[in-house]
C-alpha cells in the first residue's frame, strides 16, 4: 500500500523531538549564515545570490538528467534580476523559462500557490513539445493509464511507484494548496512535507521533480522572509541524489510516519547552509585580503593569478606554472612570485619534486 491510499491520508505523523531538534540546528546555521551576509557589501552579496541560483537551477535539472550551460543559465538568471552588466543571455528558451520559474517562485513567495500559477511554471518548463512526445503541458494528467516511476529494461522493469490516478488530482492539488496557505506547521517543515506531497500526486506527465522542488524553494524562502537565496538546497540534493530518492521510496511505503524524509531533509539543507557559511567566510576573507592591500601595487599578472588562489586554483603553484598562466617567461614569472614573497602574500611550500612551491597566505 502506498502513502496516498492510507485511509487517513494526508495527515502525516513524525517524531516530534527528533524533528525539532535537527531543525534547532538547521536554523542556529541560517541564523548564522543571515548574519554574515549582512556584513557583505552589495556588489558581493548580488554576486552570492546570482551563484545559489544558478547552482540551484542547474543541479535541479541535473536531477532529472538534464545538463545546462553554467553561462547560459547565469546570464539568464542576470539579466532577469537586473543586474549591472549582465550582458545580453543566449536565446535558449528552455533556460529562459526555468530561469523564470525560479525566479517567479522566490521573488513572489508571497503569492498563494494555485492551480494556475502551478500551470504556468509547466508551460515554461516544456516550451517546445513535439507532437510524438506523449505530454500534457499546462495542465494536470488526464490519462486512464497508470503512472508509474520505473526502470530497469523494457520487458523487466521495476515498478518503485505508482501515483494516484488522474481523476484524484484536482482534489488532492486543493488540499495541498491549502496546507501551503493556511497551515501553522513551521516553514522548513512545510517546505520538506510540501515536496514529499506534491511528488506523491505527481499531478503532471512530466517534470514534477523540478516543480516539486520549486516549491521547496518558494518555501523557503517564505520561511526566510527573504527574496535572496544564499544556499542551494537543489544542489545539496544532487549530491546525494542516490539517498534522496531511496528515502522517497521508503517513505512512500512506510504508512503515515514520514519521521525519516523530514531527518533526511533537515540533514541535507543543513549541509547546503554549511555550505554556504564555508563559501561565504572565504568571501569575507578574500574581501579582507584585497582591503589589507589595496595599496600593494599588483601588477595584473599578480591580481590575476592571486584571485585564482582564492577561488580554488587545481594543483600547486610553481613558476613554470605562473608562467604559462599569465603568459609571460620564467623570469618574470619568478620575479612576480618573489615580489609577493616579500610582500607576506605567497610563501614557500615543501615538495616533493625539484620545483619550489608556493601557497597564499590567508590569514
Amino acid at each position: 500500500m502506498y502513502i496516498w491510499q492510507e485511509k487517513d491520508f494526508p495527515h502525516f505523523v513524525w517524531d516530534k523531538e527528533k524533528v525539532l531538534q535537527r531543525l534547532s540546528d538547521v536554523k542556529l546555521e541560517i541564523g548564522r549564515l543571515s548574519g554574515m551576509m549582512a556584513t557583505l557589501g552589495f556588489d558581493v552579496k548580488n554576486s552570492t545570490v546570482l551563484d545559489s541560483m544558478t547552482a540551484d537551477i542547474l543541479m535541479s535539472s541535473a536531477i532529472e538528467g538534464i545538463m545546462l550551460s553554467r553561462d547560459d543559465v547565469r546570464s539568464s538568471v542576470a539579466w532577469q534580476l537586473g543586474l549591472e552588466n549582465a550582458g545580453v543571455p543566449a536565446s535558449n528558451r528552455y533556460v529562459e523559462g526555468v530561469v523564470e520559474v525560479m525566479l517567479d517562485a522566490v521573488s513572489n513567495y508571497d503569492e498563494p500557490l494555485k492551480s494556475e500559477r502551478l500551470f504556468r511554471w509547466h508551460t515554461l518548463l516544456f516550451p517546445s513539445v513535439k507532437s510524438f512526445e506523449k505530454i500534457t503541458v499546462g495542465e494536470y494528467r488526464k490519462s486512464s493509464l497508470p503512472m508509474q516511476v520505473v526502470s530497469g529494461r523494457y520487458g523487466s522493469e521495476m515498478v518503485h511507484y505508482e501515483a494516484p490516478p488522474s481523476s484524484q488530482i484536482p482534489g488532492m492539488m486543493e488540499d495541498l494548496f491549502k496546507f501551503v496557505e493556511t497551515s501553522n506547521v513551521d516553514g522548513i517543515i512545510k517546505a520538506a512535507i510540501a515536496h514529499l506531497w506534491f511528488v506523491t500526486i505527481h499531478p503532471f506527465s512530466d517534470g514534477n521533480g523540478r516543480l516539486g522542488r520549486t516549491i521547496m524553494d518558494m518555501l523557503l524562502a517564505r520561511s526566510d522572509k527573504s527574496r535572496n537565496r544564499f544556499y542551494s538546497m537543489s544542489a545539496a540534493i544532487a549530491e546525494n541524489r542516490k539517498s534522496y530518492y531511496s528515502v522517497l521510496e521508503s517513505t512512500q511505503k512506510g504508512g503515515l510516519d514520514i519521521s525519516e524524509w523530514l531527518l533526511w531533509f533537515l540533514d541535507c539543507l543543513n549541509q547546503s547552509v554549511k555550505k554556504a557559511l564555508l563559501t561565504t567566510d572565504k568571501t569575507l576573507q578574500k574581501a579582507a585580503f584585497w582591503d589589507k592591500y589595496r595599496l600593494a601595487g599588483f601588477n595584473p599578472r599578480q591580481i590575476k593569478i592571486i584571485n585564482m588562489l582564492w577561488d580554488g586554483f587545481e594543483g600547486k603553484l610553481q613558476t613554470g606554472k605562473w608562467a604559462k598562466i599569465a603568459k609571460c617567461s620564467p623570469d618574470t614569472a619568478l620575479r612576480d612570485i618573489q615580489d609577493l614573497v616579500k610582500k607576506g602574500v605567497l610563501i614557500k611550500t615543501e615538495s616533493n619534486g625539484r620545483s619550489t612551491c608556493y601557497e597564499l597566505i590567508k590569514n
